[in-house]
């Protein structure tokens, strides 16, 4: 029984195998890069780190805008209807990319000094992310598009594990300069690495394809603006205002939450296409108690990790980050526990099965809307109470966004018929 059920979902398990490598290797390695900053670097100097990082990649946001995630659709298709349209997606998408590229790169020449102050220098440093993120996003795409995943996977842990020797040497050498150009050499390697495996490509410029991805790519565009200011925001606010060991602590946490919603991207990412195909053929009923299934799994699993992270915490940071066993950063722990919670109860909920259901649309203005919000709370909040006024508003903004969206999405589903 189970061998049977093996061979006839072979493809899906081996893509989900090896997706799952990809995506712990790669945030796996990233996280030892990140730990490796903030062993090496003074917390001040991590955190100007962290600011300058969050910056360059909401730059490199803006010049992918949606483009790689729309090319992973557009590879798909063509891959089995038009095998030479298909040839001509990467440089299409690219010549997209580049345009977007320059026109922000040109822009923080310009304007960046006005903006940027005292980091402007720093920015610069980390300028050639903004194409090297982005074009490696598009292989990415690309590759999951033709679902080789296997190939991204190796590439992924073996150019981070070559990475960590000379971040390790050029942090230790050169302090903060040397952590900023390890992140270029890093995405530089990537985007080599990914375009080795990649040759069946041409030249050929295609005003259906640019059009078509790049209409596409403007939806996933405007959800990516309102994950900005939804999500990383509060490190530029941060910054502004001066707090930036704070940033430090508060980047810290973040990387740990991002760990443990692995699982749930994961999870999330296996799901979809049934629940798409649920979808269609109109059996609402199955995906109601699927919801309801996934929903519990992921109210005990995240009881289970918040009171994991609650009893071990102090024992963790005080023998592996002792530079940040502070007051403050226990402060902000106990505080963002509570959103720890939420959104690993959430963190099924948008992928698997409010974007297979084709109801994309709610998670853009839930992002675009809360987002909104949680800026004006920033604003009020932070000169109110300083920097935990930050810690407040994401509390109050992403709790509340999340339970309202788990409502939100349940009202729909309990329409259908």
């Amino acid at each position: 029984m189970i061998i049977s059920q093996y061979f006839k979902h072979k493809e899906t398990i081996h893509s989900f195998i090896w997706r799952s490598l990809q995506i712990f290797g790669k945030q796996g390695i990233t996280f030892l890069i990140f730990i490796l900053c903030a062993k090496l670097l003074t917390p001040y100097d991590f955190g100007i780190y962290n600011y300058i990082l969050t910056i360059t990649f909401i730059l490199a946001i803006f010049s992918d805008f949606g483009i790689s995630t729309a090319t992973s659709k557009y590879v798909a298709e063509y891959n089995v209807i038009d095998k030479e349209k298909l040839k001509s997606v990467l440089f299409n998408s690219g010549i997209i990319i580049i345009f977007l590229t320059t026109a922000i790169s040109l822009a923080v020449l310009f304007f960046g000094k006005v903006y940027f102050g005292e980091e402007y220098n720093y920015v610069l440093y980390l300028l050639p992310l903004v194409f090297f993120i982005p074009i490696s996003s598009l292989y990415d795409g690309i590759y999951r598009g033709l679902k080789k995943f296997k190939f991204i996977a190796i590439v992924s842990i073996i150019v981070g594990l070559i990475s960590l020797s000379f971040i390790y040497i050029l942090i230790n050498q050169y302090g903060l300069i040397g952590a900023l150009i390890s992140q270029n050499l890093f995405y530089f390697l990537l985007v080599i690495a990914l375009a080795f495996g990649y040759r069946d490509f041409n030249f050929k410029i295609n005003k259906d394809i640019i059009k078509k991805i790049g209409k596409y790519s403007l939806v996933i565009g405007i959800g990516s603006i309102g994950w900005i200011i939804y999500s990383r925001i509060d490190i530029l606010f941060l910054g502004h205002y001066g707090f930036i060991e704070e940033i430090g602590y508060y980047e810290i946490l973040n990387k740990i939450l991002m760990i443990f919603l692995t699982p749930f991207l994961i999870i999330s990412q296996v799901i979809s296409p049934n629940i798409t195909q649920h979808f269609i053929k109109r059996k609402y009923e199955a995906i109601k108690i699927k919801f309801k299934k996934y929903l519990l799994l992921s109210f005990i699993l995240s009881i289970l990790i918040v009171f994991f992270i609650f009893f071990t915490n102090r024992y963790l940071i005080s023998n592996f980050l002792n530079e940040y066993d502070v007051p403050e950063m226990y402060l902000i722990l106990n505080l963002m526990l509570i959103i720890f919670f939420t959104q690993m109860l959430n963190g099924i909920i948008p992928l698997g099965f409010v974007n297979a259901t084709g109801h994309a649309k709610l998670s853009t203005y839930f992002l675009v809307f809360f987002g909104i919000i949680h800026v004006i709370l920033n604003y009020i909040l932070l000169n109110w109470y300083g920097f935990i006024g930050i810690i407040y508003s994401i509390v109050l903004t992403k709790c509340t966004a999340d339970l309202v969206f788990i409502y939100a999405y349940h009202k729909i589903l309990s329409k259908l018929k």
